[in-house]
């Protein structure tokens, strides 16, 4: 995939529905590190996540899973961009409604795949497997 150099961030998010309009909402993070400005207009492009994992029981209006589940599972491999540092030096990604998912040994900005290793209520915990290219 080729990525211009005008591209002013990269996240995940989940597309909700409000009325007759779907909505993306922008990480506030992406308006504090200077990726973009309220107010502008921006292109947006929208690409599916890659799972490689069998799918999921999901909603049947937004093709997510149940909201009162983790939108991960253990075993289940992603590939994330790391968003943060957390407290304790980890590396902190978001994935689906903003789940958080803590991968060790990692930089703000590193896209790497990781696999899901636990999962509790409001974060997962993840290894990674393979160090990408940022255009991977």
């Amino acid at each position: 995939m080729e990525i211009p150099p005008q591209l002013r961030c990269l996240f995940s998010a989940e597309i909700e529905r409000s009325g007759d309009s779907l909505v993306v909402e922008v990480p506030e993070e992406e308006v504090h590190t200077g990726g973009v400005s309220a107010g502008e207009t921006y292109r947006v492009a929208l690409l599916p996540a890659a799972t490689d994992d069998a799918p999921k029981q999901t909603d049947s209006r937004t093709g997510t899973p149940p909201a009162d589940e983790p939108p991960v599972e253990e075993g289940e491999t992603r590939r994330v961009e790391i968003e943060s540092i957390g407290d304790q030096g980890d590396g902190v990604t978001r994935v689906e409604r903003g789940f958080v998912v803590i991968v060790p040994d990692t930089e703000v900005g590193e896209r790497v795949a990781v696999e899901i290793q636990a999962v509790t209520e409001n974060v997962a915990f993840a290894e990674v497997t393979e160090r990408l290219s940022y255009y991977d």
